[in-house]
């Protein structure tokens, strides 16, 4: 997906769910999320492990028990959580699969193909938002 793509994709969005967000604010999850609640997005944090909220970041156990609808799933787990985390995805009407840096699934990729999601792999989404939309202004 080119630059033009992300950042109008971005600018569409307002719910981002982030599957595997960390309590530890070492973790690039807990990161990104803060930097993304901050920028004014509303997130929900996916996290079995995890009761209660992170750094004012509701948590809940699977995709589907978000409260409401998610434009984009940000997925900070392995690769072969992948597939079905773009399952769950298409299951709960997200727009956007998005897979962070160092992330790459060709099977995630087609079930998103075949859910209608824009897909977007290998890219930090904190570091995309700050080159495309927030130095656009």
């Amino acid at each position: 997906m080119d630059d033009a793509r992300i950042a109008e994709l971005l600018r569409g969005v307002q719910v981002i769910a982030v599957v595997g967000l960390s309590p530890n604010p070492e973790r690039p999850s807990n990161q990104v999320a803060w930097y993304l609640r901050h920028v004014g997005y509303r997130l929900y944090g996916v996290n079995p492990l995890v009761e209660g909220p992170i750094s004012g970041v509701p948590v809940v156990g699977e995709l589907a028990l978000v409260p409401e609808r998610v434009d984009l799933v940000d997925v900070f787990r392995r690769p072969e959580h992948a597939p079905d985390l773009a399952r769950a995805a298409a299951a709960v009407g997200a727009r956007t699969l998005w897979l962070q840096l160092g992330i790459r699934s060709a099977q995630a990729e087609a079930v998103a193909a075949r859910a209608g999601l824009a897909y977007v792999e290998d890219r930090c989404l904190k570091v995309e938002h700050a080159r495309l939309v927030a130095r656009a202004g």
